[in-house]
């Protein structure tokens, strides 16, 4: 769910899904949306009101950490490219930390290319970018005097604690629907974070990501659908497909909404695991 400021607050929807027994909480990002904007709205139509209005997802993430015990807490998706990456590897392994080991880290560049600029990035160099970002934050993670020099990333050794409690970072989750974004999950991710109707039949989909890692090889990793709809159907038929993890989308609205429709989601949730 959207964070949003309108929205029921990030502690009790975490409570919530803790309650209800769910296994992760996710949170999307975007710092802004430019006021005029070109780049489409990937679903269509016209960009829904949270996207202008939620919270920053590491802030949203902590508050929701220190109110509950064992949910899992996961960025879906981070911006790297909008952030600054030695302060983003901080971020990322001061919530691991303070979570206790509970963060999983879903990442990707964004499709709003007017955001991207505003943030001074080329969006035409946003996955070179991306991928500077994303060595530079594992070499922090992993060495306890880094460095790193590229076209986008240029530091010296320095020395930046803490280091995340899971080791050697958290899961690396990577969005994206295609082959070339199967390849960057393959480069630098732990696991695929695909939508579930673009680029094709998802069973095929699987199939040749699974092919991309044996020739790579690595194993199959994992597979996340994120923005899955609450129904029984579809989700056998992710589950068919090779999916290990469902996200449902839960929409950015009051408690007499949301919390409805986490006991529907839940129901559905008891009877897939039951089964």
């Amino acid at each position: 769910m959207f964070p949003a400021d309108y929205a029921i607050g990030i502690v009790d929807l975490a409570k919530a899904s803790e309650e209800r027994a769910f296994e992760s909480l996710w949170v999307p990002e975007h710092t802004h949306i430019p006021a005029t904007r070109q780049t489409p709205f990937p679903q269509g139509g016209e960009l829904p009101r949270e996207y202008s209005h939620t919270l920053d997802p590491f802030t949203a993430l902590a508050a929701a950490s220190t109110a509950t015990t064992s949910i899992k807490l996961g960025t879906g998706i981070c911006l790297v490219i909008q952030r600054d990456p030695i302060v983003l590897a901080k971020e990322v392994a001061s919530l691991d930390l303070l979570s206790q080991g509970r963060l999983l880290f879903g990442v990707g560049a964004g499709w709003n290319h007017e955001e991207i600029a505003n943030h001074g990035v080329d969006p035409k160099r946003r996955w070179r970018v991306f991928g500077e970002r994303m060595r530079a934050m594992q070499a922090i993670w992993t060495q306890e005097e880094a460095s790193f020099h590229g076209t986008y990333v240029n530091f010296d050794r320095i020395w930046s604690w803490p280091k995340p409690l899971q080791k050697p970072h958290p899961p690396i989750l990577m969005g994206g629907d295609y082959g070339a974004a199967m390849q960057r999950v393959i480069e630098f991710g732990d696991e695929w974070m695909p939508h579930p109707d673009r680029g094709g039949e998802l069973r095929d989909r699987v199939d040749e990501f699974w092919s991309r890692c044996e020739a790579a090889g690595r194993p199959h990793l994992p597979v996340t659908i994120y923005g899955a709809p609450i129904e029984p159907k579809a989700i056998d038929e992710y589950q068919s497909a090779g999916v290990t993890r469902l996200v449902f989308r839960i929409p950015a609205a009051g408690a007499d909404v949301v919390l409805p429709e986490l006991d529907r989601a839940a129901e559905v949730m008891r009877r897939v695991v039951a089964a």
